[in-house]
């Protein structure tokens, strides 16, 4: 990508404002970020129309929002190439934690102080900390898994109790769950055995839970997590089998013969054949 300084007037919205948005707290909360401490991310465009010029906006329509309604005339933006609009357009639509941890360290490292950040972003500066030291200790695969994810600054502190691979063993289970909640991280902990905590000492210590309990949570976390792993490796075969079966039967359903055999000597079949093809048609 390459960055520019690109009018306003020149920079055309990818999508309709949701209804609402002005009064939602994250549109009050960039407001705030942008009239304190200025824009710290660039708005995303893609390259100019020859004819006319504009820019199709593809990430950034709050700010671009704020901006105009600060009246500035332009901003910095990052032009992006053919692959990567089809990323920026298909796959972000929300501002993920990690992309947040960066824009305040960037703001930080830029000399605007913590205290004006947690005034700009309307949050206590104890959670700011939080935010601005969200990826210290993490591994870089952990973080690659997280990047696009929205999930609590409390998150964290959890899985820096744990080893790099067991960071990345539960973070694993909860992307696959969709389940980036401080509870199951807390839950994946309690099932983490001595050996993958970096303090084992302190690291599992809960009122009522017993040592019996947190044993029992560990062989079924390890039988989870192979079984997750079995999944992994053999999905993408199945997936293949089964769209495979549901064009083999789609084209022996549109026989009418087979088709009126079927219903008059073998309904139950045919159910479940139906039922084949229409599950397939809304997995894809």
């Amino acid at each position: 990508m390459s960055q520019l300084v690109i009018p306003l007037d020149r920079i055309l919205p990818s999508r309709k404002t949701p209804e609402g948005l002005l009064n939602s707290r994250k549109f009050k909360q960039i407001q705030s970020s942008i009239a304190e401490v200025g824009l710290i991310e660039p708005l995303t465009i893609g390259k100019a129309n020859k004819a006319t010029g504009h820019h199709i906006l593809l990430d950034g329509h709050i700010r671009l929002m704020v901006l105009r309604q600060f009246e500035y005339d332009d901003a910095p933006c990052l032009i992006a190439t053919d692959d990567e609009s089809y990323t920026f357009n298909n796959r972000i639509n929300r501002l993920s934690t990690v992309h947040e941890h960066y824009m305040i360290r960037r703001a930080v490292e830029r000399g605007v102080s913590r205290e004006r950040l947690a005034i700009a972003l309307n949050m206590d500066i104890s959670f700011v900390d939080k935010k601005l030291n969200l990826l210290d200790g993490l591994c870089a695969e952990v973080v690659e898994l997280l990047k696009d994810q929205e999930f609590s600054a409390y998150v964290s502190p959890v899985l820096r109790k744990m080893k790099p691979i067991r960071q990345l063993e539960c973070v694993e289970l909860m992307v696959s769950a969709n389940n980036l909640t401080v509870p199951y991280a807390q839950a994946l902990l309690m099932a983490t055995p001595d050996n993958l905590l970096v303090e084992p000492s302190k690291a599992k210590r809960i009122n009522g839970v017993t040592p019996e309990q947190i044993s029992k949570m560990e062989r079924e976390m390890t039988n989870l997590h192979g079984q997750y792993k079995l999944v992994e490796q053999t999905y993408g075969e199945v997936i293949l089998n089964l769209v495979l079966a549901k064009g083999y039967l789609s084209k022996l359903l549109d026989n009418p013969q087979v088709s009126r055999y079927l219903r008059l000597h073998q309904p139950d079949v045919l159910a479940e054949f139906e039922n084949i093809i229409q599950t397939v048609s809304l997995d894809k």
